[in-house]
């Protein structure tokens, strides 16, 4: 069960003195810190804090709370650096969130442990200056109309129908977002600035939350790393965007190598998540150098993983030849056709690079899709190194036939690599603007174009 705690906060900056409480301390200089518990379980719990600063902008900020229950402990935190002392938890803003510019926000996260009655927390204070709780749950929110709203508030919880992944309403519908880059390396890229523009601005159904499991990835914290997706999953619900968690295997190819990881990861992930109407999993990113056999082999292990806490999910499995169908491979749709992966409400992953991949993979893909429910959870408009020129007409010709299909979509990245598949410009990602055509590079440009047309999502 959540619970919405609003702390409204009236800091004076000038001359030391407190605000009024009441609607005035909105507009007073101060800050906002509204706390969510995300889910509870016996002697844990999960919570996420966003601080939003209504200041004069600050530098090298720290939250401060008080754990009301001495058996309440911080397990872990993400998004700042925490630390406990007694029953006072510290959270000190870091890059990309150190600096809070007046009405930016900061979303933070963190899992706690307790032996008494788990109150909520209470005396929070930004740079030392206390927190006025207003006491006050918020007014509740009528459910938009059909039709209106976010890509999640109008489709709710998906589901495979057929060979098409269809919404609430049992109504096939495509999903086009962004993938991230690997959360190791670019996690300032993927902040409140950055999701609010990808939700707003480019009006992007959905993030791809790519989670390299090697490359100082998961296995150098598996709780770190599930931690860090579980915030980002977090911060997609608040904008009404879906999660794809992307267990993203590449090197080594084969996924039963990480079946052992993978299941302990699924396990934590879809028991925290269950609940929410908005996440998808994605369980082996590129499998290559092995046998559909064995990929079909790891993905009837892990499944079933997922199912024991979340039954009515999603899950996309990846294909052979780095989600090729296995065309990379000299291979067709036909080796998954024949020999499906033994599970309900499951996709297929395919995957291409638009310089390199063209019309023999536009032709699997066409084939496949009349018998086989496939998403497109990673495309480039650049060559499969993820460099060299972007192919627009290639690039125009997948977009154009996945738009025919209603296959759904993540580009590779939203991120500032210096690298031409990544939609904006290194640097990019050290400042707050994620959508004018200065910070886009033209796969960016390209890509915000045709994912920010309108949805039409069916209804009825």
């Amino acid at each position: 069960m959540n619970r919405f705690l609003t702390l409204l906060t009236a800091c004076a900056m000038v001359l030391g003195l407190t605000a009024l409480f009441g609607p005035q301390a909105v507009a007073a200089a101060g800050c906002r810190v509204d706390h969510t518990v995300t889910s509870r379980w016996q002697g844990g719990f999960q919570a996420g804090v966003k601080v939003t600063n209504l200041g004069e902008p600050v530098t090298g900020w720290t939250l401060e709370f008080t754990m009301p229950d001495p058996g309440q402990k911080l397990v872990q935190g993400w998004n700042a650096a925490w630390s406990q002392s007694g029953s006072t938890v510290f959270a000190v803003g870091v890059d990309p969130n150190r600096t809070l510019a007046t009405g930016t926000s900061a979303d933070l996260g963190m899992t706690g442990s307790f032996t008494g009655a788990n109150p909520e927390p209470t005396a929070f204070a930004l740079n030392g200056v206390a927190c006025t709780d207003s006491a006050e749950e918020p007014p509740p929110v009528d459910p938009p109309a059909p039709g209106t709203g976010t890509p999640v508030d109008i489709n709710g919880k998906l589901h495979v129908c057929g060979v098409h992944l269809c919404n609430q309403y049992d109504r096939p519908v495509q999903l086009r977002g962004m993938s991230t880059h690997g959360i190791q390396w670019f996690g300032k890229c993927y902040n409140s600035a950055s999701l609010d523009a990808l939700a707003e601005d480019w009006k992007a159904d959905l993030l791809r939350v790519a989670m390299y499991v090697q490359e100082g990835g998961y296995e150098t914290d598996p709780a770190g790393f599930t931690g860090r997706v579980n915030g980002l999953v977090d911060m997609a619900e608040a904008r009404g965007m879906y999660a794809m968690v992307d267990f993203h295997i590449l090197t080594p190819g084969d996924p039963n190598h990480n079946l052992d990881r993978a299941k302990t990861f699924f396990a934590s992930v879809a028991a925290r998540n269950a609940d929410k109407k908005n996440v998808i999993y994605e369980i082996a990113n590129e499998p290559n150098g092995v046998s559909w056999t064995a990929i079909k082999d790891y993905a009837e292990q892990v499944i079933p993983v997922i199912r024991a806490a979340d039954p009515d999910a999603v899950i996309v499995v990846g294909t052979r030849g780095w989600s090729s169908l296995g065309t990379s491979d000299g291979s067709d749709e036909n080796e998954v056709v024949n020999n499906p992966v033994r599970a309900d409400n499951i996709m297929y992953a395919f995957h291409f690079y638009a310089a390199s991949h063209k019309d023999p993979y536009r032709a699997t893909l066409s084939r496949a899709a009349s018998r086989l429910p496939l998403f497109v959870t990673e495309f480039g408009t650049v060559s499969a190194t993820g460099g060299g020129a972007m192919d627009r007409a290639s690039t125009t010709a997948w977009l154009d036939l996945l738009d025919q299909l209603r296959i759904g979509y993540a580009n590779w990245t939203y991120s500032d690599a210096d690298e031409s598949s990544a939609a904006f410009g290194p640097g990019t990602c050290d400042g707050g603007d994620y959508s004018s055509s200065g910070v886009l590079t033209e796969s960016g440009a390209l890509i915000k174009n045709r994912i920010s047309t309108p949805d039409s999502f069916p209804t009825g």
